[in-house]
C-alpha cells in the first residue's frame, strides 16, 4: 500500500511540474504535439522546464536530487538551460531550519551548542540532499582554535528513503520477471548495492572512517587535499571535521584568472580518479562539482579540494585485475583480449564466438580513438556497449555501476574544465605502469615476502612431520593431513620454480637489453 501511495505522489509531481509536456514537447510527431497541448490544458506552466524539473526533484526527495546531480553534470546530454538548473542541486538544495539543526547538535553530544563550539555560525553555507553545512570554530586537544565544518544530517531521512527503495525493489522486481533482459541486467542486485550506499550515506561517522582512508590513500599523491576529521567530535547524525578555503571547481573563469593551468588540473583529475580505483581499490564516488574545489592557498595552490564522502566504491583484486587488463587492452586497441576477458570472466556465455565480439567492440569503440573530450561522449559509448552486451547476453556487474556512475561524473568534470583533454591518452600511461607493478618482478617480489615467514616455518618441518605421518598406522585423519602437507610441498615447489625461472627470466632481459642497446637497437 505504502508502495503505491508513493507511486501516486510521484505522479502527482510529474503532473503538477509538467514534466510530462518536458518529455513530450522533444518529439515532433504531430499527434504528440497534438496530445501535449491537450494535457497541459488549465494547467499554469509559465516557468522553464529547467527549473520545473529541479523543482520536482527536489520535492521528491534525496533519490531524486542524486538523479539530477549526475544528470547536472553530462552537458553533452543534456540542453545548456535544463543542465544550468540541474547544477543548483548540487549544493544549493532549500536548506532547512539551523534551528533543528542546533537541536540536532545538542541531542548528539547531550550538551548546549557553546560547550561544543567555541563559535557556530547559524546560516548553512552549503545544503544538500541528505544534509547541510555550517561553519564553525572548535578548540582541539592541545587548546588550540581550529576552524571547523559541521555536517548535519537532515531529519526524517530515513523514512523518505525506504519508501523510494521499496518501490524501486518492486519495480526491479517487475523488470527481472517481465523482461527479455531481467537475468542479464540483475536489477535487483543493482538496485541492492543502491540501498547500501545509501543507508551508508545516512551514518556521518561512516563518512568520516571514509574521509580518513582517503586521505591516508592520497598522502603521498600531492594532487588532492582531503580535510581532517575530528573524531571526538564525529556522531551518526552530525560530522566535523577540518575547514578547507577552496574556490568551486564549476568557477573554471574564476580560476583560470588566478592563474591555474586548467588543463593541468584536468589531467590530475583523471590521475587522481584511477590512483583510487586500481591502486588503492577505494574510491570517491560522488565527484560531482559541488563536492570538488580548487585551493588558491599558495602552499597547495592548484591542489583539488574533496568534500563530501558518503558514498565510495571499493573493488576486489579481482576486479581491480581484471579491469586493467580490459582498459589496457582497449588503450592499445587489441579488441580480441577484450573479448576473450569477457569470456573469461563469465560476463558472456562460454559459447561467445571470440571474433565476433572482437569485431562488434572494434566498430563501438574505433570511431572515438585519437579525439579531443569536446568530440566524444563516454556516455554515447556507454549506451552503445550496452546495446552490444545485449547482443551478446553481457550480464551486469553490480558491483561496477558506482565505478561506471563515477567516470561518467570524471568526463564530465573533464569536458567541463579542458575540452581538449584525451582521456585515453591521459589514462593509458598510467594502467600500463600500474600493469607492470602487478605482473612483474615488483609483484613477484611483494609476494615472497608476504608469504616468507611462513614458509620459514614449514619447510623446515615437512620431512619430520612427513615421516611421523608415514610410521603411524594410516587413518582417514592421517591421510588427509598427508594430502594436504603434500599439497603444501608441491605449492611451495612450484613458488621456488617461480623464483628461480622468474629471476633467471628478468637477468636474461637485462642482458638483452644490454646487447640491444650497445648494438644501438634499442
Amino acid at each position: 500500500m505504502r508502495r503505491l501511495l508513493r507511486g501516486l505522489t510521484i505522479l502527482r509531481v510529474v503532473l503538477r511540474y509538467g514534466l510530462d509536456e518536458v518529455v513530450l514537447s522533444n518529439f515532433r510527431h504531430p499527434w504528440l504535439l497534438t496530445l501535449t497541448r491537450i494535457i497541459t490544458l488549465g494547467r499554469r506552466l509559465e516557468a522553464p522546464r529547467g527549473e520545473r524539473l529541479r523543482l520536482a526533484l527536489e520535492s521528491l526527495g534525496p533519490i531524486f536530487v542524486k538523479f539530477g546531480q549526475v544528470l547536472s553534470t553530462r552537458r553533452d546530454l543534456m540542453p545548456p538551460d535544463i543542465a544550468d538548473e540541474l547544477a543548483l542541486l548540487q549544493d544549493r538544495v532549500p536548506p532547512f531550519d539551523p534551528a533543528i539543526a542546533i537541536a540536532t547538535i545538542e541531542r548528539a553530544f547531550r550538551r548546549p551548542l557553546e560547550e561544543v563550539f567555541v563559535s557556530f555560525e547559524r546560516q548553512p553555507v552549503a545544503s544538500a540532499s541528505i544534509a547541510q553545512v555550517h561553519f564553525a570554530v572548535i578548540r582541539d586537544r592541545e587548546g588550540r582554535e581550529r576552524q571547523a565544518a559541521v555536517k548535519v544530517l537532515r531529519p526524517g531521512m530515513l523514512p523518505v528513503i525506504d519508501k523510494d527503495l521499496a518501490l524501486m525493489h518492486m519495480m526491479a522486481g517487475w523488470v527481472e520477471r517481465l523482461s527479455a533482459d531481467g537475468k542479464r541486467l540483475k536489477p535487483r542486485q543493482v538496485v541492492a548495492e543502491f540501498d547500501n550506499y545509501l543507508h551508508d550515506e545516512l551514518d556521518l561517522v561512516r563518512e568520516a572512517a571514509n574521509a580518513a582512508q582517503l586521505r591516508r590513500n592520497m598522502q603521498g599523491l600531492d594532487l588532492v587535499l582531503i580535510p581532517e576529521v575530528f573524531w571526538d567530535l564525529c556522531r551518526p547524525d552530525v560530522l566535523v571535521m577540518e575547514r578547507m578555503n577552496g574556490v568551486p571547481i564549476s568557477q573554471v573563469e574564476r580560476l583560470r584568472e588566478a592563474g591555474v593551468d586548467i588543463p593541468k588540473l584536468a589531467r590530475d583529475g583523471v590521475t587522481i580518479f584511477f590512483t583510487q580505483v586500481f591502486r588503492d581499490g577505494f574510491f570517491h564516488a560522488d565527484m560531482h562539482p559541488g563536492n570538488i574545489q580548487v585551493s588558491l592557498d599558495a602552499a597547495s595552490f592548484g591542489r583539488y579540494i574533496s568534500l563530501d564522502f558518503g558514498i565510495v566504491g571499493t573493488l576486489t583484486e579481482y576486479d581491480k585485475e581484471y579491469l586493467a587488463q580490459n582498459f589496457t587492452a582497449f588503450f592499445r586497441r587489441d579488441y580480441k583480449r577484450v573479448a576473450e576477458l569477457h569470456i573469461e570472466s563469465g560476463w558472456v556465455p562460454p559459447s561467445t564466438r571470440v571474433n565476433e565480439l572482437e569485431s562488434a567492440i572494434r566498430a563501438v569503440c574505433e570511431p572515438y580513438f585519437d579525439r579531443p573530450l569536446k568530440e566524444i561522449s563516454l556516455g554515447m559509448v556507454l549506451l552503445r556497449l550496452f546495446q552490444t552486451s545485449r547482443r551478446f547476453q553481457v550480464e551486469i556487474q553490480p558491483q561496477l555501476v558506482l565505478l561506471q556512475k563515477t567516470l561518467l561524473n570524471i568526463e564530465g568534470l573533464g569536458r567541463q574544465l579542458d575540452p581538449e583533454l584525451d582521456l585515453w591518452s591521459t589514462a593509458k600511461p598510467f594502467l600500463e605502469r600500474w600493469m607492470l607493478d602487478q605482473l612483474g618482478p615488483q609483484r613477484l617480489w611483494r609476494e615472497l615476502r608476504m608469504e616468507s615467514p611462513r614458509y620459514a616455518k614449514i619447510l623446515p618441518e615437512l620431512p619430520r612431520l612427513m615421516f611421523d605421518l608415514l610410521s603411524q598406522r594410516p587413518d582417514k585423519a592421517r591421510e588427509q593431513q598427508l594430502q594436504e602437507l603434500l599439497t603444501e610441498q608441491r605449492r611451495t615447489n612450484r613458488l621456488l620454480q617461480s623464483l628461480i625461472y622468474g629471476g633467471m627470466g628478468f637477468v636474461l632481459g637485462l642482458l638483452v637489453m644490454q646487447w640491444l642497446t650497445r648494438l644501438r637497437l634499442f
